[in-house]
């Protein structure tokens, strides 16, 4: 493979060297933020191969993108996934992740790790499993416990722990949370709700907890010393004097992270989305079906699209939405 070059830099002079790539709109659980209950799921011609995902994989670190995050829907639970992480991790990436549920980790934990991958986010938004399960509609508390115990075994560069956190369903928990991740010695990010995709279960405007609201309920226990970590996403950190576990706080709505933002992400239809807060996409899967061959069309394809990168994003907390989508189909 070439030496990867410097290409994709926005019209306000930002590097995207961040890709997170979803691999399936497929999910096992229904969690209440993320879609609806009864959803429609994609035909398979729709979908990229695996083949294709790892072909526009290396086509992007050609291009200098040094870090890919696979998400989905629940990634793991696209047969042959391992194999796609064997394959994108041999591309010398300096980081290679996965978001997950955690659901399918007590069996696969280790083979994603002999395979090359460095990094796991674990979503974890209660620790009642009755509460569990409402979130996440069908969810298994003690199952993605396992998950997560199996993982810290199998000794993984970075596991963090993501916890959307929703005013009167689970902000009681933010301490329980907190203690949960300083006992397995990982990290934890707090996340607000973003408000992508029509939802019956609840509005909006009624669970906006912002991050404030969380720092403020942590630090009723613990002292938050800013840290300088960085793990290439919106995170942002803080330490406890106490402990090696990290708190970060991503916050779309109350502290956006749009001034030095390094990513793109592609959805599984093959859109490259330019912003998770914004329609501006370009079709990479016809491209990659029009020129099975020949990767220089979707290489410049990619370049240009840079400029289609908006200088931020406007989220609303009032219940108006203004992307269709659901997450599951974006990728995170």
């Amino acid at each position: 493979m070439s030496e990867p070059q410097k290409a994709l830099v926005d019209q306000f002079g930002r590097t995207i060297t961040y890709v997170r790539i979803s691999v399936t709109d497929r999910c096992d659980f229904r969690c209440v933020y993320c879609m609806s209950e009864d959803m429609e799921f994609l035909p398979r011609q729709q979908v990229l191969s695996l083949e294709e995902i790892g072909r526009i994989a290396r086509i992007f670190r050609e291009l200098g993108v040094e870090k890919i995050r696979l998400t989905g829907g629940e990634p793991l639970v696209r047969k042959g996934i391992v194999k796609l992480v064997e394959d994108i991790g041999g591309l010398g990436l300096d980081d290679l992740a996965m978001t997950t549920n955690g659901s399918q980790l007590p069996h696969m934990a280790h083979d994603l790790k002999t395979a090359g991958m460095d990094r796991l986010n674990i979503s974890l938004d209660s620790l009642d499993a009755e509460k569990f399960r409402s979130i996440t509609r069908t969810g298994d508390l003690n199952k993605v416990i396992r998950g997560i115990d199996t993982a810290v075994e199998a000794g993984f560069k970075g596991i963090k722990l993501n916890s959307v956190i929703m005013k009167n369903r689970n902000d009681h928990e933010v301490l329980d949370l907190v203690e949960f991740a300083r006992s397995r010695g990982i990290d934890i990010s707090f996340i607000e709700e973003m408000p992508l995709g029509e939802i019956s279960d609840h509005t909006r405007d009624e669970t906006f907890c912002s991050s404030d609201e969380v720092r403020e309920i942590i630090e009723q226990r613990y002292d938050l010393i800013p840290s300088t970590a960085d793990t290439g996403g919106p995170s942002r950190y803080f330490r406890m004097p106490d402990s090696q576990s990290k708190i970060g706080f991503i916050s779309p709505h109350t502290h956006n992270f749009c001034g030095d933002c390094n990513r793109v992400r592609l959805t599984v239809e093959g859109r490259l989305l330019l912003c998770l807060g914004n329609e501006h996409s370009k079709d990479l899967k016809g491209l990659m079906r029009r020129y099975p061959e020949d990767d220089e069309p979707i290489r410049e394809a990619i370049i240009s699209a840079m400029d289609l990168k908006p200088k931020e994003h406007h989220f609303t907390t009032d219940g108006d939405v203004q992307i269709l989508r659901f997450m599951n189909m974006t990728g995170g």
